[in-house]
This record gives C-alpha cells, structure tokens and sequence, in this order.
C-alpha cells in the first residue's frame, strides 16, 4: 500500500502542477481564434496577462500559508478555484469575462507549482539511499514537457475541436487529481502562526500587480521605459516594494521572511532563478516568433519547432536528478549548465530566414540541455538551504523570482526585437527583420542572463544533500495510511 499510496499522491501532485503550467503555453495557439470569435482584439494580451498577474501575486502567499498552516488544505483550495475558472473560462461569452476568469484561474494556480515542489519535498526528502534528487528531476521535466506539450495541444483543440477545450480539459482532470489528493494525501499540520501579515499581503500584491502592468505595457512595445504607462507602474512598486520590506521586517509572522535572504546560499539561488529565466524565455518565447514572423509557419508548427529544445530540457532536468542522487551535490553540475546556455544562445547569433533545421535544432539542444538542470537543481538548492519549516515558503519564491525575471525579460526582449524590426524592415525585408530581430533578441537575453547565473553559482557555497529533520518513517507512514 506504501508505494501505491506514494505513486498516485505523487501522480497528483505532478499533475496539478503539470495543468497550472500547462496553461501559461497552451492559450497562445488559441489566441487568434479566441479574438476572432469574441472579438476585442484588442484586449487579446490581457487573456494572458490577467492569468500571470494573478498567479504571480499568490505564489509566495501560498508557499507561506502552506508553511503555517499545512500543504493539504491550501493544495485544495488552490485546485478547486483553479478547476472551477478553467470552467468559466471554457463558458465565457465575450473577452471581459474571460479576462476575469482568467485572473480567477490564476488565483487558483498560484498554490499548484509551489506546494508541488514542497510536498515532493515531504514525501521524497533526499539522502542517502533515497530517490529524493530524481524525483526532483522528474518534477523538472514535467516543467520542461509543458513548453512541448502546450502550443501542441492548444492547436489540436482549436483546429479540431474548440479552443473552449483549451481550458474545459482541466476539468475533468482537476477533479481526478483533486479526488486522489482529498483521499490518499494525509493533513499534516504546519508551524503555526499568529495574526496574519494583513498589512504585508497589501502592499505586496499591489507592488507586484504595478511591477508587472508596467513590464506589459512595455512588452508590446507601444511606449518608452519613460512613458507613464511603464515608468509610472515600475517607480509605483519599487517605491511599495521598499514599503513591503520594512513591513516584513516588524510582522510577527511575515507573509515574506526577510531574514531568509541573510543566508547566501538562499539569494544566491533565487538571483539565479531570476536570471535563468532570461535565458528560457528567450527561447520559448522568441523563438516560436522567429518561425512564425520570419519563415512564415503556423503558431501550431512553430510549437513543434521547438521539440529540440523542450525535448533537451526534460532530458536535463533527469539527468541532473540522477547526478544529484549519485553524487550527493549539485553545485557542479548547476554550474556547467549556464556554458551550454552560452553556447546555445550565443550561436543563435547567426540565425538568418534561410538557417537549416537541423544546424538550429543543435543550438536548441544545447539551450534545453543547459536549462534543464536549473530546474530540478535550483529546487533542491532552494530547499536545501532552509529549515524545514520554511520549504514551501523556499519552493515558492524560487518560482515567484523565476515568474518576475520571465516577465522582465519580456519587456525587454519585446522592445528590443521590435526596435530591431522597425530598423532593418525597410531595408533588408520584413522576413529578414524578423531572423535579425531573433539574431540580437535571443543571444542578447540569454548571454546575460546565463553570465549572471554563472556568478551566482560559483559564489554559492557547496554543500551536499541533507536529510530534512523530519523523519522519514513518519512522512512514509503519513502516505501510506
């Protein structure tokens, strides 16, 4: 029953994060159509925005709560409000409700990637003899299989169904995964906690809410980093953002613990989640543009144009599992992956309307390759560096500062491709702008960003595995009643 009872938590708890990420991907393929049948194209961005917005904002909530109060009951709330938006959502009859919903779905998605890192935590901790490590690269993977499977599915039900089955396929799943949760995970009860950070939750959600309105405004490149739609958003929560701090530092019992950050090998991972994703969303993102704006394929085609890439990412995040478990360490092996993201980003320079397929399909493996072990090895990292009751407050700000550095990088990227294509269109062709625009986007983002982990990493101290304090026995015992 032991294992039984483990497999099919642990087959929950993947899968609810493995349908909260799915819906970060699959809604671009979806998109066109969705404006074309409820009009308001011109909102179109905000059926992603509200999503991120509000998942973002509630991940370190979540992560804390979960800390306090236990991972099961905020596991389930966070997965029937994600269940029952992605219902609205399927139902919405114009793009203000499904906006709406969207933000709702997102309240909901929130709890699953973070509790999910924390509860594979629980039940797999690493140490000797244990499978703790690959199960953390399995979980990895699972993040690397939704940027494959995402803009694939979203295609297929759009082109032969409905793209209303974009978000409805999480129903009936969400209630399978919620029905194994409710029976087979047990309660176990967190640290505890005072009064809750009322004043904290405030100023975060509102700071984090301005930070990433104003980086939207500036991804679609319709102002300057000193028009007010951006710079007004960013000066508003960097000012809260301040605020939230000092807030932090006198709550009895911080939403955010900012004594945390006083151990090095907790920033440093969190700096390198933040700045990995540069290099990640260079890819996922700008690379599908690439395809679609340059070579003139499918939103759908282009999704599976990156298999190399997405496919090299599942394969890294299980080989660094592995790695983790045999060695016991992490630290050199998180610190050869940003050379391959280098390598992979930097020969991306050269990518022109007329590159081969199979000379990018190598430069995406070398990307995948390299981005892969940051996500199972940051999470170890991560929770590795804290005590206990702190892992899912760990897990979640691992994925909040993962979630802002892609936001940042878009914001970016988007201005600079788009400054790119408005310089070389009249002159060498709009197809040929947009491989140029990729040519500086993607190298760009991803040398930066990968040079900047690469610091981090070698400043962060090495350590190997621990076995968490609670026992095993007792978390054994817990899944098999």
């Amino acid at each position: 029953m032991k294992s039984r009872g483990n497999g099919l938590v642990l087959l929950a708890v993947l899968g609810g994060m493995f349908l909260a990420m799915l819906d970060q991907t699959i809604v671009g393929t979806a998109l066109p159509r969705i404006t074309s049948e409820l009009g308001g194209s011109t909102l179109y961005v905000w059926v992603v925005t509200a999503y991120l917005l509000t998942s973002t904002v509630t991940v370190p909530l979540y992560g804390r709560l979960s800390d306090q109060h236990g991972r099961k009951p905020l596991l389930l709330v966070g997965m029937v409000v994600f269940v029952a938006g992605s219902a609205l959502c399927g139902a919405a009859q114009d793009m203000a409700q499904l906006i709406g919903f969207r933000a709702l779905q997102g309240l909901g998605a929130g709890a699953l990637l973070p509790l999910s890192m924390a509860l594979v935590m629980d039940m797999f901790p690493p140490g000797p003899g244990r499978s703790g490590a690959r199960v953390q690269g399995a979980l990895g993977g699972v993040m690397g299989l939704t940027y494959l499977a995402g803009p694939f599915l979203g295609g297929l039900f759009t082109d032969h169904a409905s793209w209303r089955w974009s978000f409805y396929v999480n129903v009936p799943l969400g209630l399978a995964l919620i029905a194994i949760v409710v029976l087979r995970l047990p309660h176990r009860p967190g640290t505890g906690g005072g009064r809750p950070d009322y004043a904290g939750i405030a100023v975060f959600t509102v700071a984090i809410s301005a930070l990433l309105l104003g980086l939207t405004e500036k991804g679609l490149d319709r102002h300057t980093w000193t028009d007010a739609a951006v710079a007004g958003p960013i000066a508003l929560a960097l000012a809260l953002l301040a605020v939230f701090v000092l807030v932090e530092r006198r709550a009895a019992s911080p939403i955010m613990p900012m004594h945390l950050f006083g151990n090095r090998t907790y920033t440093l991972v969190n700096v390198t989640s933040f700045c990995t994703a540069f290099c990640m969303y260079a890819g996922v993102v700008f690379l599908p543009r690439y395809f679609q704006e340059s070579l003139g394929v499918s939103a759908t085609e282009s999704g599976l144009r990156i298999y190399p890439m997405t496919l090299a990412m599942v394969v890294g995040s299980a080989l660094m599992g592995a790695l983790m478990s045999r060695t016991r360490v992490y630290k050199p092996w998180l610190v050869v992956s940003p050379f391959l993201l280098v390598a992979g980003t930097l020969l991306c320079v050269n990518l022109t309307a007329h590159t081969g397929g199979a000379l990018l399909a190598g430069w995406m493996l070398l990307i995948g390759l390299g981005m892969g072990p940051m996500l199972s090895g940051l999470t170890v990292a991560a929770q590795q560096s804290v005590e206990p009751q702190y892992i899912g407050t760990a897990s979640a700000n691992l994925t909040f500062f993962r979630q802002i550095g892609g936001s940042v990088a878009l914001a970016v990227g988007g201005t600079l491709y788009g400054s790119t294509v408005a310089a070389d269109a009249p002159v060498h062709g709009l197809a040929a702008a947009h491989a140029s625009a990729a040519a500086v986007v993607i190298p760009s983002l991803g040398v930066a960003g990968a040079v900047i982990a690469l610091v981090a990493l070698v400043a962060m101290p090495g350590r190997r595995l621990e076995v968490p304090a609670v026992p095993q026995s007792r978390v054994e015992a817990g899944f098999a009643s």
